[in-house]
Order: structure tokens, then C-alpha cells, then sequence
């Protein structure tokens, strides 16, 4: 990096890379599997929460919470800004007109995981934000367009159901109404768990006027897969994102003894729900698609009982809707088909559906030629950036993942393939942001 003074009025250059990762990879870890459990509205959430809050604060940054729980941490907001919605602290925003040529440049992801996820996932893009951000103000930059590093509520859905809360929320493409009403697996609706952690819940709704402010937002991201480590090339930009949804699948059997109950007797929704998943394995294999079965809830519970209920959450993606929207309808019939041979209801409901994202092409194209020409890959991961990119260009950046794997603990990347992509957002924020 240069050793240029800063060339933005109040900004004082903060924590190292390593600095920020060393301080933020304890919260929220399990000491026993090694992963995160960085759940919306917890405890750990509101120590990743304060630690974005320190992270703003040590740079002269304006923090601030907006209605919908999502952080933004502004640099050179304009003075007409409007005033911080309920829910948050703070002022924030910046003014222009949409669109990849005016209005505030953001980048970001979340903090928040899915159960005993890696550490990558998520952090890895604002601990780069801050970083990418530090590294162009120390070059001498001079941004003639505000600046933010946003940390979105939410986006794994780990423990209300449904994927970038926060972000559906700020783009109308879930109510208020239906945000509220979400339930955790103890029966904690999402509402509750705001006002624990000292968010209002009446405040939840569309941010038109921030989007408006936004003229265009950029998420770096590990990559999940191996297409970058296949290529040798350290960084990708994503084309698309693949469509994709959760549907849950209630098997209704009858509870009985498991020790005095004739197989010819039982109503067992264990057994359809089985033939469901291998069923599903079948059928995306076939479409060339993914679906997968991996969380379950079984009542009564018992070691000595047959369930009276299976409930089964599906994930399925494809590379087009026809593709997906056919897939779910075969495991769907399949379900209903091992129902009635086993005495079993089958209900299924569909709990969220992302249709397919094709980034923004000028965005795109203009960020992969910042680059070099970096490699276009599609993914079949949801991020905010696809929720975002219906009302903001928007678009992504992905670190190769060496291993490719995801969602796990053992999710890594190399450090110089990390201090990489926050020299390639920088380079970014630059040639977006700056004269």
C-alpha cells in the first residue's frame, strides 16, 4: 500500500487485515465443533455487531443501524442526507440518482452464519470492505462519491428460515407482516428477538429512499466451489445466480410403540420421507440440478417410536426456473406417491424462492476490466447481492476457495489469495468511486 496521507477529511486508517480477523474470528465460535453459530438477534450476533461498530468508529466512519437491522458504516455522506429510519442510531445515506454512474458506492456482506459454518462466509467481505476501503485512502484517492461498508441482518437464515431477511426487507420482496411472524425452532418469533436485542420490530419495511442513494453496491465473497482453484485464478467475478428456494415437506403418519407394531400395521413418515430424499437425489442428477434434504424435524422424537410427523426442508437450485421449478414438482409427486403406498399425508410449502439473478452486465463488465479481465463464473449460492441487484447494480467478487468447501468448518482460503481481493476491491472502489 502507499504510504500516502489520507486524502479524505476525519478518516484515520484502521486495523490490518489480520488485525480485524485475529480480533473477529473468536466470537461466536463453538468450542466443541470448531464452526460459528452466529445466529440473527444472539448474543454472538451483537458481538459481531459491535465489533463492525468498532471497526467504523476507530475510522471516523458514521455507524449506523436502519430499520431493518442492517449496518452501514458511511464515509463522505452528504450533508442533505436523510435522517437515520427507526430502529438505528446515527445519519446516513448519500445523494444522487440511481444507477452504476451516480449515487453512493457500497460494499459488504454479513456476519451472521449458518450452523457451525466457517469463518469465511460472510466476514471474510466486510473485514475486506474495511480493509479494500483503508488501502484506497491511503493511495491518495480522492472519491467523489460516498462510500459505505454494509453488514446485512440475517442473510444465512439460520434460525428464523428464511435467507437475507434483512435485505428482502430493505427491497419490499418480503413484508413486514411476514418478518415478524417468523419462528425460530424454540418458537421465538422474529419479532421478539428484536426487542431482546433492543431493535424495534415496527420499524421493518421498504428503504426506498436508501436504494435511491445507492448507485451501486459490490460484495466480495469466498468463492463456494472449486471453479477458481481448478483455473489457478485467485479471483472471479460472478455472472449470475443460479434460482433457487426452501420448501417444507410435512409427512403426517400415525404415533405408535415401535416394539409391538406390525410393519403391515404402521403409518410411518420416516419411511416416506426416506424414499423423498433418495427420490430427490434421483431426479436432480437427472435435471443436472441440486437438491438437497439437510434439516429435519421428527415428533414425537422417541428412540422407541414410530414419528407422527417428519418435517423435511428441501434446497434445490438449478441453472434456470424450468429446470428447478420441473425438479421440485417430481419430488413433490414422488413425495405424495410413497405417501399413499405408506398411509402418510404429504403437505408441501414453499417457504422462499430467489428467481435466477444475471448481474447487471455493465457493472460487470466494467468491474472484470478494472481487473485485468478477470474470469465470469456463475454460482449457485444466495447472497444480498442478488436480492440487492433488483433495485441497485450490484455485483460480486469471489476469492478461490481452495478446497471448495462451504458452509462448514473446514472452509478456508489462503491469506494471499485474501489480501489479493482487497487490493481488487480497492482497485474497484476506485475506478467506481473516484474521478
Amino acid at each position: 500500500m502507499s504510504p500516502a496521507a489520507p486524502a479524505v477529511r476525519g478518516w484515520t486508517r484502521g486495523a490490518s487485515f489480520q488485525e480485524m480477523w485475529r480480533d473477529l474470528t473468536p466470537l461466536g465460535r463453538h468450542p466443541g465443533s470448531g464452526g460459528y453459530r452466529r445466529y440473527a438477534w444472539t448474543a454472538a450476533d451483537a458481538d459481531c455487531r459491535a465489533w463492525f461498530a468498532d471497526q467504523a468508529r476507530a475510522r471516523g466512519l458514521s455507524c449506523e443501524t436502519d430499520r431493518n437491522g442492517n449496518q452501514w458504516a458511511w464515509l463522505g455522506e452528504p450533508a442533505d442526507a436523510d435522517p437515520a429510519p427507526s430502529g438505528g442510531p446515527g445519519t446516513g445515506g448519500a445523494s444522487g440518482s440511481p444507477g452504476a454512474g451516480s449515487g453512493a458506492v457500497v460494499t459488504g456482506s454479513h456476519l451472521d452464519s449458518v450452523p457451525d459454518g466457517g469463518a469465511f462466509d460472510g466476514p471474510l467481505g466486510v473485514v475486506s470492505a474495511f480493509a479494500a476501503l483503508d488501502e484506497l485512502l491511503a493511495r491518495g484517492a480522492r472519491p467523489s462519491r460516498p462510500l459505505a461498508v454494509a453488514n446485512f441482518a440475517d442473510e444465512e437464515g439460520a434460525r428464523f428460515g428464511l435467507a437475507c431477511a434483512g435485505s428482502r426487507l430493505t427491497t419490499g420482496r418480503l413484508t413486514p407482516e411476514a418478518a415478524r411472524a417468523l419462528r425460530d425452532a424454540g418458537g421465538t418469533t422474529l419479532a421478539t428477538a428484536m426487542e431482546r436485542a433492543g431493535h424495534d420490530p415496527d420499524g421493518l419495511g421498504p428503504d426506498p429512499g436508501r436504494l435511491a442513494r445507492i448507485g451501486a453496491f459490490v460484495e466480495l465473497h469466498v468463492e463456494q466451489g472449486r471453479t477458481l482453484a481448478r483455473t489457478g485464478d485467485p479471483l472471479g467475478v460472478a455472472s449470475a445466480i443460479w434460482p433457487h428456494g426452501r420448501w417444507r415437506f410435512d409427512f403426517h403418519g400415525e404415533a405408535n410403540h415401535a416394539g409391538t407394531t406390525l410393519l403391515t400395521d404402521r403409518h410411518d413418515p420416516m419411511l416416506t420421507y426416506a424414499h423423498t430424499v433418495l427420490a430427490a437425489r434421483e431426479e436432480a442428477h437427472r435435471a443436472g440440478a441440486l437438491a438437497t434434504f439437510g434439516k429435519t424435524a421428527v415428533e414425537p422424537n422417541g428412540v422407541n417410536a414410530i414419528a407422527s410427523l417428519v418435517r423435511g426442508w428441501l434446497d434445490s437450485r438449478a441453472a434456470d426456473e424450468r429446470t428447478l421449478d420441473a425438479l421440485v414438482t417430481a419430488v413433490e409427486r414422488a413425495a405424495a406417491a410413497h405417501g399413499e403406498r405408506d398411509g402418510v399425508t404429504v403437505r408441501v410449502t414453499r417457504e422462499s424462492y430467489t428467481p435466477v439473478v444475471e448481474f447487471e452486465h455493465a457493472l460487470r463488465d466494467r468491474i472484470a476490466g478494472l481487473l485485468g479481465g478477470a474470469r465470469l463464473l456463475p454460482t449457485g449460492a444466495g447472497h444480498d447481492a442478488g436480492i440487492l441487484s433488483a433495485a441497485v447494480p450490484s455485483a460480486m467478487l469471489f476469492v478461490r476457495n481452495p478446497t471448495g468447501v462451504s458452509h462448514s468448518p473446514a472452509e478456508t482460503a489462503a491469506e494471499d489469495d485474501c489480501l489479493a481481493g482487497v487490493t481488487a476491491l480497492a482497485d474497484v472502489l476506485e475506478g467506481l468511486a473516484c474521478p
